[in-house]
Parts: structure tokens; C-alpha cells; sequence
């Protein structure tokens, strides 16, 4: 039996405000009285249209409008629920010795394939073998980094307890989990109760199976479908206004990313987000920033919220942008240990080392837009205080002040990177004020209580360095901002 939705939506409207809506209640509202377990699958259905959050009671009361308060993240490891649903797959497709022999070479062989399409940037294709290894190996990072990103809107105030989620290329979901997690997290520190989250995913490869047993295991008040298109073919209007658009370490793989983007950016509400994500290699990170700066021109488009700030209006950077962040490592888990020790079949390899099929490091780059233009903080630079990056050049030999953001971790420390970006034994930070035309870097040669907020500070930050020597990196092609003994170094905004 059917429920009226139109008496429906009368009936809720009627009494949202008087008491829980009770489905065994307003059965009673109906001239066909349909069973209460008809009546609350139809306000589950109907839920985010009204408003409506479902209790552990089974009654439904009015969401709140409040914003989602950041909740601490800082995950371990990637919960045991979701590790649990990605060993039964593995078990049902491969038996309980899933990472020996034949099946675990496969796996093994899989991740191998796609880290080496994701690196040198070659069209990725997903069958369930490589579905199920790229979740074993990426699920924990991925999940860890969509949280940190989260931090840039829920610390101002800016993610919505109510919220209709498009994730494009959702993948097995380590973004999904995140988000559901993240919202969940956030309202348990406060009395305006739980989000309410209307989530899309599209995801046309056999990832979308794995998918749909994850998404079984977010909370009550997360409804979900997945749509089995390419991004291309899908239209993002038909979902009605967007409030957060997601783009998580797949734009690499559209066939035109930059055109894809912005069609869907035009489905995002003038409040809403555009959130992309991307691994921190040069090639990924850098295509990322690349559709950053197509979408926000300086004259039109969104307003780039965080993390590289524009902190000169009217000017845009036109550097390489490599710039990524980097948090703590998280724990391998069971699977991953279980992939990377397993016994090698006929086609195994002997060529791997220790540790290749666990991936414990959490190193992403990111973007953040809004077409509304709001940013993270609306300090900008002046031009009575501040040298301005795309004027560097005239200030060669000179000592400057200026209003940067900081766009990297110590990249001495970064290994093999450190040779992309000519780091020395000195900390090497790479900034950027919005205005930059090639890269520059904050090089500290001389630690004091005056700068130490260029180490401190974290990622994004916004700093006021006064009093720093610009030089010109021939080798590199780079300008270096010397920070020493002379200089001072202020946080401006965390």
C-alpha cells in the first residue's frame, strides 16, 4: 500500500512543531490508514525535503539549521565496521585465503597497475579485481584526508548540518565514509541533534557494488543512491540545488575535467562548495590546481575558499601549484597487512619490499570554492605594507614584508620530493599570496622566537612575514624568501 504524499507533507507540516511525528500516529491521518512501517519508510523517503531527522525511537522531529561543529579529527586507522564489509567481499570473491596465491597475486597486480596509471597520468580502468585492491590499499588515507579538509568549512561555520551531497567518482568510498563519519562526530558535541544528509554518488565502475555494502553502514539520517553513469553523462540539475560537490582523486581521470567541473559547478547552490581532492604527486596535484584556476578567474567564476588564497583581488597565481598538505600517518590495517604478506602465487613478484601494499601516509592536495565568493578569511594584502609575489622581481636583494599563505609542509623533509623542489638542509616552505607567476619558497636559516610561527603554522595559514631577504634561485627557477635572525614572522589567520 501506497502513502498520499501530498496529505503526507500536509500532516508533517501540521504538527512538526507541536511533537515527534509518531509513524503508528498518523497513520490515522490517512483514509486508506496504511501499516505505520508504509507510513515511515515514506518519511524516510521523504525526509530531506521535510526536514525531518528519524530518532532511535523511530519518530521524526524538525533538523537543525545549525552548522556542524568540527569534531577533532584525527583518525587512527580506518574504522573496523568498514574494513569488516571490504574482507567479506573479499572472501565471497576469493575464499579466506583471499591474499595468497593466484587471487592475492591479482589484487597485488591490480594496485600495482593503477598507481602506475595514476602517476603517470593514463586512463584508469576499474574491473571488481581492482575495485577490491585499490579499497584495501587507499580506503584509510582517503578517509583520513576527506576529514582534514572538512576542518577548512566546519571551523567557520561553514558545513551544513543539512545537506544534499553530489560525490562524482565516489570510488569504494573512503571520501563517503569520511563525510558521514565527519558530520556524525560533529553533533555529538553539541544539542542540535544529528545531520541530515541527502547523499548522491556516481560511480559507474564495479567500485559502485563495493559502494553500496559501505554506504549500509552510515547512520540512520544518511540517505543515499548511487548512479551508475560517467560524470559526463549525468545531469547534476535533476538533483535540484547542491551544497557540497565533491571531486575526489578522480578529476585526473575525466576525459575534460575543466569542462566537467564547471557544468557541475552550476548545480551548486550560491552557499554551497565545490570540494576537489587530489594525491599529492606532481601530476595529480598540479592538474588539480590547473582546474582550480579555469574555474576562478579573477573577473568571474567562484571565489577560491581555501586553501591558496587570493590575497590580492583581481589577481590570479600562474605557477606550477604544487602544493599539497600532509597529516598523520595512519595505522595499516589487518587487509593491508594481509595484501603485503600474503604468500605469492606462480605470477607473484619477488620485487616487492616490505610495506608496498600498505599505505600509511596521508599526503593530499585540495581546493575549496564557493560560488557565493566567500574565502576562508577576507584579510587581504595592501599595497602601502606589502610586496606582492608577481612583483618579485624588483625586489631582488632586497628586504621585503608581505602577506603570504603557507602551501606546503617543510618540503626538506618530503624524501624524493625534496629534489623537485631544490630543498636544502635549511626548512623550505612553499608559500604563495594568490599573485605568484613562479614558485616561491620561506627558506629558514636562522631559528628565533620572532619566526617561529613559519614552522608552527599549519597548513593554509595566512602569515605577515616583515624583514625577509628576496633572492632569486637560478637553479630552480624559483624565488627563495630568506627568513633569518632579522626576520619576523606573524600568524595572521590559523
Amino acid at each position: 500500500m501506497s502513502v498520499d504524499r501530498s496529505r503526507l507533507r500536509d500532516t508533517v507540516n501540521y504538527l512538526r512543531e507541536v511533537r515527534p511525528i509518531d509513524p503508528a500516529e498518523i497513520q490515522e491521518y490517512f483514509d486508506e490508514a496504511p501499516h505505520p512501517a508504509v507510513v515511515k519508510q515514506a518519511l524516510r523517503d521523504e525526509a530531506f525535503d521535510l526536514d525531518l531527522i528519524e530518532r532511535e525511537d523511530g519518530t521524526f522531529v524538525p533538523a537543525s539549521d545549525a552548522p556542524v561543529s568540527p569534531p577533532g579529527w584525527e583518525p587512527e586507522g580506518l574504522p573496523s565496521e568498514y574494513e569488516r564489509v571490504v574482507v567479506d567481499r573479499l572472501v565471497d570473491r576469493f575464499g579466506l585465503d583471499w591474499a595468497d596465491g593466484q587471487s592475492g597475486d591479482d589484487l597485488r597486480e591490480a594496485v600495482r597497475r593503477l598507481k602506475a596509471d595514476y602517476f603517470h597520468g593514463n586512463p584508469v580502468e576499474y574491473d571488481e579485481t581492482a575495485a577490491l585492491g585499490y579499497a584495501v590499499y587507499h580506503l584509510p588515507d582517503y578517509y583520513a584526508a576527506m576529514g582534514y579538509v572538512l576542518d577548512d568549512l566546519a571551523e567557520n561555520s561553514d558545513l551544513p548540518r543539512k545537506l544534499r551531497v553530489l560525490d562524482v567518482g565516489a570510488g569504494t568510498g573512503g571520501p563517503a565514509l569520511a563525510l558521514c563519519d565527519y558530520l556524525a562526530r560533529g553533533a555529538e558535541g553539541d544539542d542540535e541533534g544529528p545531520p541530515l544528509v541527502e547523499y548522491h554518488a556516481i560511480e559507474p565502475s564495479p567500485a559502485a557494488d563495493l559502494l553500496e555494502d559501505l554506504l549500509d553502514e552510515t547512520p540512520r539520517n544518511v540517505h543515499t543512491t548511487i548512479h551508475r553513469e560517467t560524470a559526463e553523462a549525468f545531469d547534476p540539475e535533476s538533483l535540484g540545488e547542491i551544497d557540497l560537490l565533491s571531486f575526489c582523486n578522480v578529476l585526473s581521470e575525466l576525459n575534460d575535467p575543466e569542462a566537467t567541473a564547471e557544468r557541475y559547478l552550476d548545480a551548486v547552490a550560491d552557499d554551497g562548495t565545490l570540494l576537489g581532492i587530489a594525491p599529492a604527486d606532481l601530476e595529480t596535484a598540479t592538474g588539480l590546481r590547473g582546474v582550480e584556476r579555469a574555474l576562478a578567474k579573477p573577473d568571474s567564476g567562484p571565489s577560491v575558499y581555501s586553501p591558496t588564497l587570493r590575497l590580492w583581488p583581481g589577481e590570479a597565481p600562474s605557477d606550477r601549484g604544487w602544493s599539497f598538505d600532509v597529516r598523520p600517518e595512519v595505522e595499516a590495517p589487518r587487509m593491508q597487512r594481509q595484501l603485503d604478506e600474503g604468500e605469492r602465487g606462480e605470477r607473484g613478484s619477488e620485487r616487492d619490499d616490505p610495506g608496498t601494499f600498505t599505505k600509511t601516509t596521508v599526503q593530499f592536495a585540495y581546493t575549496l570554492l564557493r560560488p557565493d565568493g566567500k574565502r576562508r578569511t577576507p584579510v587581504v594584502a595592501s599595497a602601502e605594507r606589502h610586496a606582492k609575489a608577481a612583483e618579485s622581481e624588483r625586489h631582488v636583494s632586497n628586504r621585503i614584508d608581505l602577506l603570504t599563505v603557507k602551501l606546503s609542509p617543510d618540503l626538506s623533509r618530503q624524501g624524493e620530493r625534496q629534489r623537485e623542489y631544490g630543498a636544502d638542509p635549511n626548512p623550505l616552505f612553499k608559500i604563495g599570496d594568490g599573485s605568484e607567476q613562479v614558485e616561491h619558497y620561506a627558506v629558514l636559516t636562522q631559528h628565533t622566537e620572532l619566526n617561529r610561527a613559519l614552522g608552527e603554522a599549519a597548513y593554509g595559514a595566512v602569515l605577515s612575514i616583515e624583514n625577509a631577504l628576496a633572492l632569486w634561485n637560478d637553479d630552480e627557477e624559483a624565488y627563495n624568501l630568506v627568513v633569518d635572525g632579522e626576520t619576523v614572522v606573524d600568524l595572521v589567520v590559523p
